[in-house]
């Protein structure tokens, strides 16, 4: 499992023109799922992001957690993050998981996400084609690979 974690003072994901997400003042999180992924993977990966610690505290101190912060969170799939480009100019996809593999992760991503916050978070649309807009507050961008966890 692949994410882009990135902070954000708005963001928002629009689908054929209705805004189905918005946040001020959180996180905007993009996940890549691969077969082998397990929820191992999730469990580890929703810990270290809700404990993060890339919010000011009040001494302007990158130190708090989207926990401590009270912040929002929105969670949108993006298959592309595991883009093969070592060959030619076209990027493979084949390490994203399939549909059938990919969508109870991505579920139960969100649910771990939700448990570990005791809170809702928004998300986007498995599959849709989605517009993705954000204010990168800092700019603040992390990633993380489940797979490589130093």
């Amino acid at each position: 499992m692949k994410v882009v974690i990135q902070r954000v003072s708005i963001a928002s994901v629009t689908i054929e023109g209705e805004k189905v997400a918005s946040i001020e003042n959180g996180l905007l999180i993009l996940l890549g799922i691969v077969d082998e992924d397990t929820t191992e993977d999730i469990v580890w990966l929703s810990n270290k992001i809700t404990n993060l610690r890339i919010f000011e505290d009040e001494n302007g101190v990158m130190n708090k957690s989207i926990m401590e912060s009270n912040g929002d969170v929105i969670v949108v799939s993006q298959f592309t993050l595991h883009a093969l480009t070592k060959k030619g100019n076209r990027p493979s996809y084949i390490k994203a998981a399939k549909p059938n593999v990919a969508i109870p992760l991505y579920e139960a991503f969100i649910n771990q996400v939700e448990l570990d916050l005791n809170k809702k978070i928004q998300t986007g649309q498995f599959g849709a084609d989605m517009k993705v807009a954000l204010v990168n507050d800092g700019p603040v961008t992390i990633i993380i690979d489940s797979k490589n966890k130093e």
